[in-house]
């Protein structure tokens, strides 16, 4: 939802296919620039105006990854008339828009956006240069954007398409079962969430130090998440690691097995005092203190040793962002487990049950990206 593709209005795509099975190919686009896109650093941000918004600018974030090319690569913004994230450009195709309707949950999370006013700062951006007329038209979270414009893999035409959705929203949505729950989401990243009062009102400035956003829900509320950069994407650098270790050591072996054997070394170890600060691609509020290992001695080195560790560090990295005390204080019960990391390491999921002094539960596997980018209008 942080990430950015640019697109022509009315080229955006083709359709192929008959009256049976129709699906769309992508035509003038973009690569999709996600929300790992490490190019705005520290100084770069730096030299960008200060939002009016509650919320912090960061790198891979859709306004930032804009302003960058506005400086550095401006002929590559001028093939384009239109840009939005992955899953706007799905709805856009599937309804023929020829312009982007995005929704405040996705607009936030480009940076530059005001949720209390459910503005663009257009002031703000027009004074830095910024290419405004590719920001999208922003509609209210659960809207329509339209209908299908043809039949789409069965999908019949003249269907209703909701307007696309946050994919951490969405993982809430599905997982959230009551205002009491928290949700702990371990994909490629991680986020720990609960539900803030609805009577909430985020700060009116940001704080770049802070562990915890608000990101905007359905009907003006907030939730509160700790956003960590590093989740299952440490298991599988450890994964790489290990990998291409054995590769120069001429021993050739997948990473689906690799896994399954980590996992299995580390279900034998029910603990270890190997310390691993798993913060590899460090974090927004902190994004110069990377990773560590300490505590080592020759009796901790075994692969279980390590993957329980790496395991263990994650989940106190999330917990560091966001107090489990604090989950008590707002009324928090339980906790929902979501993530495709998360349920298919057992490891993690006995870390997680361990980190927390509230039960967790695990519910259907969410990962998110263009899956849940449409949501028809029967499912709000």
């Amino acid at each position: 939802m942080h990430g950015v593709v640019f697109w022509k209005a009315k080229t955006g795509c083709d359709w192929i296919g008959g009256d049976s099975s129709q699906f769309f190919t992508p035509r003038d686009t973009s690569q999709l620039i996600t929300w790992q896109d490490g190019r705005c650093n520290r100084d770069f941000l730096s030299t960008l105006p200060k939002p009016e918004s509650h919320l912090s600018i960061a790198t891979g974030f859709g306004c930032a990854t804009i302003f960058w090319y506005m400086r550095h690569r401006p002929g590559f913004l001028s093939d384009f008339t239109v840009a939005g994230t992955i899953h706007d450009y799905v709805v856009s195709m599937l309804c023929g828009l020829e312009s982007c309707a995005m929704t405040g949950q996705n607009a936030a999370s480009w940076g530059y956006f005001n949720t209390a006013t459910n503005q663009w700062n257009m002031d703000i951006l027009k004074d830095a240069g910024f290419p405004v007329h590719l920001l999208p038209e922003c509609v209210p979270s659960g809207c329509i954007a339209g209908q299908t414009c043809c039949e789409w893999h069965g999908v019949p035409a003249n269907t209703p398409v909701g307007a696309a959705l946050g994919d951490l929203q969405c993982s809430v949505y599905s997982s959230m079962t009551d205002r009491t729950d928290a949700v702990l989401n371990i994909s490629t990243s991680a986020q720990l969430i609960y539900a803030m009062p609805l009577d909430f009102t985020p700060p009116n400035c940001a704080d770049p130090t802070s562990t915890i956003f608000y990101f905007p829900y359905f009907d003006g509320s907030y939730l509160a998440v700790a956003a960590s950069l590093n989740g299952g994407n440490v298991m599988a650098s450890l994964v790489g690691m290990l990998s291409g270790w054995m590769n120069e050591l001429g021993v050739e072996s997948s990473d689906s097995s690799l896994y399954e054997k980590l996992i299995r070394c580390a279900l034998g170890v029910d603990s270890s005092d190997l310390r691993v600060s798993p913060t590899i691609l460090g974090e927004r509020h902190d994004p110069i203190s990377l990773g560590q290992v300490s505590n080592i001695h020759p009796s901790n080195l075994s692969l279980g040793h390590i993957t329980r560790a790496v395991c263990r560090g994650i989940l106190d990295n999330i917990t560091f962002m966001m107090n489990p005390l604090s989950l008590l204080e707002a009324g928090v019960q339980s906790i929902k487990g979501s993530g495709s990391a998360l349920s298919q390491n057992a490891v993690l999921r006995q870390e997680a049950e361990r980190a927390f002094p509230l039960p967790v539960v695990y519910g259907q596997d969410v990962d998110s990206a263009v899956g849940v980018a449409i949501v028809f209008h029967t499912r709000l």
